[in-house]
This record gives structure tokens, C-alpha cells and sequence, in this order.
């Protein structure tokens, strides 16, 4: 029987988890400087932690979720988002306590699940980088956000993106709006696709999210919900525009876009990647606000804002603008040891030149010296250190600088007891010879 790995996931093996972790690296070197800390939330929640954040008539709760009734009968669900998991342990945690800074500033990183159709950059087992920052309302923090994450992608080497917001309004707006798509739609209702019909009277701005090409046609004539604002959302908008302006932040605006979660309020956006042959996968990155999921999951009335970037679109685009990562393979030290006497002291030597805090690797295999020397080589040692038989006898081991070609005889002792010495003085030789 052929065992193959479940349909929609990957194996990340080596060669390509290091391109992962540089972008993981990169995330917690900027969120850190912008003070936000790491929560790790479990890989599943309790159903109705998801369905009653994300919304009853989103595709994720409608269609996508991997839910089911554990052995002790309660409904569970692989996460399908990071935001609903970060509210519930923000909730149940008391993290809106006085004792914590405001705004509360966290992010996550981790897989997350949805049941669709396998596709680049959309897979069933997919790996999601978010930051959330709780307990303000200032328009600040929705374009510091904002400025993290293109200070992330640029960090990261894509150049080719765009921001484009817009805003959702309060509930406010979203009552006035809701009448008057309803409106729009119901006379073209014969035209939509059957989930927009059902959708029509339960959550009508779900049609905008409609993927379906004529529900596109329809809603591209839609009265903007830009004109219901309420006079509170219309200066919040207006105040991050500016904001984005002063800051020199290049935006466009999209009337039309409401994402995919039913929790956001007033500012949302997206980041957009330019770069040739992305397509329907041109989303890299998207957030915005949400005033009201912190009350919705039992905690007090605190505002929040945040946003979630797909690690593998994020890799897709960076390959599509042909960004090199940076990977490093290379070792301080590389063990050649030769004949069967020396297979002891070779560990040991190995060992000891870790222990100093360098980075050490030997053969295995029982491999010629020739062999070794190239695994030394294509492992871009530094140092190759070569015990035999008489070096054994002798006490001694020969030590040879990859890059100079320089060779020395040290005692061993001298490895097990002062390595770090031993490494700077052979370094310095080859830095001499440059």
C-alpha cells in the first residue's frame, strides 16, 4: 500500500522550511519592534467560538469548517482563522485587565483549516502570520497596522504591492446600508447565483464577497456604502486617509470590499500583490477592524483591530518578484575522521567544539577522507579538522582552513579546552591571507 499525505496539505522538507522560517524570522523581528507578543492558541476551539465570531452565513462556517463531536460529545472545529481564537483567549485570559498595556498588542503564526478546493496559495492545511491590538479606538492603530504589515512585506524584499481600504462603518451605517442593498438587489435577485439568493435577505453585504462572475456584474453598479456612513465612521475613515498620507503610505480605495468575516467594523483593507501571473491569489495580506467581537465572545466592550497574511501566498509572490531568501548553509567546524580507532574521539571532538557554542558535524558512514572533505566542502565548513589513526596515537589533530587552504597541527587537548582560541587564530590566518 502507497501512503500519501492528505489531499490540500504539503510536507515542507528541507530546502524549503528554511524559506519559511526567514519569513517567520522577519514577522517576529517587525512585530517586535512595533511591541506586539506572541500568542499561541490550540489548533482546535469549540464550534460556536468560530460560528459566532466569523458569522453563520460566511462560506468558513457555511461550507469549510473540519468540524465534528469529540468522544466526550462536544462540537469542535479545526480553526479555520487566527482573529476568533486571539478574542477567546484575550477574553478568557482577562487580558483587557489593568495591570496590561493599551492598546494590547499580540500576533500568532500557525496552520489553519478550510475544506475547498486545493489551489496555489489555497491549500485545506494552510499557515497563517496575524497581529491583533486590543482596547483602542484612535485611528492610529488601524494605520500602524497597516504600516507593519508593508513594513513586513518590504523587509521581506516584495516591492511589487498595493494597499487599497475602505470602510464598513458602525452599526449605524450597516443598518442603512443593509436596506438599501437590499434594495439594489432585489429586483436582479433572478440573476444571482443561489448563494447570493439565500444570502440576500440573511446578510446582504455577503453578496459583495461573491466570487460568482455575474454576482460580480451586479454588485460592481451597487450603491457604496462610503455614502451611509455615520458621521463617527465618516471621521474615523477620514482621519486614516489622512493619516496614510502624512505617513506617505500610497492607498487606493474600493467601495466594494467587505471581506470575508461578518466581525469587522469601519476600517478594512488589503494588500495586494502586483507581480506577474498572481491572479485570483493577488491577496496577500488582509485585516481591519472589529469593535464588537470582544462583547460578541462575553468580554467588555473593547475595540480591536488586526489583520492575517498567508505564509504560502507570501512565498508565491515572492518568487513571482524573484526575491532571493537568504539561506544559511554553512558550519563552523567539520570533523574528518579516518579509520575505525577514531570514531570515539571524532564524537567527542564534535561535541566539545559544540559545546563552545560552534556549530560541528562529522561522517557517519565510514566514508574515505576524499568523501568527507566534500561533504566538508558543500557544507561550507569553515574549519576541517582530520583525526587518523597516528594523529590519534600522537594526540594530535590537524586543523585546515577551507578558505586559505592553511593547515596547523594542534594538540587535542587544545580543541576540548580552548577551541573558541583555536578558531580565531585559524580565521585570522585566512583573513591574513585575503
Amino acid at each position: 500500500m502507497s501512503y500519501q499525505k492528505p489531499k490540500g496539505t504539503n510536507d515542507l522538507l528541507p530546502g524549503t522550511s528554511e524559506k519559511w522560517q526567514f519569513v517567520e524570522e522577519t514577522a517576529r523581528l517587525i512585530f517586535r519592534d512595533y511591541q506586539y507578543e506572541e500568542i499561541r492558541t490550540p489548533i482546535f476551539e469549540h464550534y460556536e467560538v468560530i460560528s459566532r465570531s466569523v458569522g453563520d452565513t460566511t462560506d468558513i462556517v457555511s461550507k469549510e469548517m473540519y468540524d465534528f463531536y469529540d468522544k466526550g460529545d462536544r462540537h469542535v472545529t479545526l480553526r479555520p482563522e487566527g482573529t476568533a481564537p486571539i478574542v477567546r483567549s484575550f477574553v478568557e485570559n482577562k487580558l483587557f485587565g489593568p495591570e496590561f498595556s493599551k492598546p494590547y498588542k499580540t500576533y500568532y503564526m500557525g496552520p489553519m483549516f478550510r475544506y475547498e478546493r486545493p489551489q496555489a496559495g489555497r491549500l485545506r492545511q494552510f499557515h497563517q502570520i496575524g497581529a491583533e491590538a486590543f482596547g483602542s479606538e484612535n485611528p492610529a492603530v488601524d494605520v500602524e497596522s497597516m504600516a507593519m504589515a508593508l513594513d513586513f512585506f518590504k523587509q521581506l524584499g516584495i516591492q511589487q504591492i498595493k494597499l487599497v481600504i475602505n470602510s464598513l462603518g458602525d452599526k449605524e451605517t450597516r443598518a442603512a446600508y443593509r436596506q438599501a442593498l437590499i434594495d439594489y438587489l432585489e429586483p436582479r435577485s433572478a440573476d444571482l447565483s443561489e448563494d447570493s439568493k439565500r444570502r440576500l435577505h440573511e446578510n446582504p453585504l455577503r453578496v459583495l464577497d461573491s466570487k460568482d462572475k455575474k454576482d460580480k456584474a451586479i454588485v460592481a453598479e451597487a450603491p457604496s456604502i462610503l455614502e451611509y456612513l455615520s458621521e463617527s465612521s465618516k471621521e474615523h475613515f477620514e482621519t486614516v486617509k489622512t493619516m496614510l498620507t502624512e505617513l506617505n503610505i500610497p492607498f487606493e480605495i474600493d467601495s466594494n470590499m467587505v471581506r470575508g468575516l461578518d466581525y469587522y467594523t469601519n476600517t478594512i483593507f488589503e494588500i495586494m500583490s502586483e507581480a506577474p501571473g498572481m491572479g485570483a491569489q493577488s491577496t496577500i495580506c488582509a485585516g481591519g477592524r472589529y469593535d464588537g467581537l470582544v462583547e460578541e465572545l462575553g468580554g467588555p466592550a473593547t475595540p480591536g483591530f488586526g489583520f492575517a497574511l498567508g505564509i504560502e501566498r507570501v512565498l508565491i509572490t515572492m518568487e513571482a518578484e524573484q526575491v532571493v531568501v537568504p539561506v544559511i548553509n554553512e558550519i563552523d567546524a567539520y570533523v574528518v575522521g579516518i579509520g575505525e580507532q577514531t570514531n570515539i574521539e571524532t564524537l567527542k571532538l564534535v561535541q566539545a567544539i559544540r559545546n563552545f557554542g560552534f556549530s560541528a558535524d562529522r561522517d557517519f558512514m565510514d566514508r574515505k577522507a576524499k568523501a568527507q572533505f566534500k561533504t566538508a566542502a558543500k557544507s561550507n565548513a569553515k574549519l576541517a579538522l582530520t583525526l587518523g589513526e597516528t594523529e590519534l596515537a600522537e594526540g594530535v589533530v590537524n586543523v585546515k582552513s577551507m578558505a586559505s587552504r592553511n593547515e596547523k597541527a594542534f594538540p587535542l587537548s587544545d580543541i576540548y579546552e580552548r577551541f573558541d582560541e583555536v578558531y580565531d587564530e585559524m580565521m585570522t590566518v585566512m583573513f591574513e591571507d585575503k
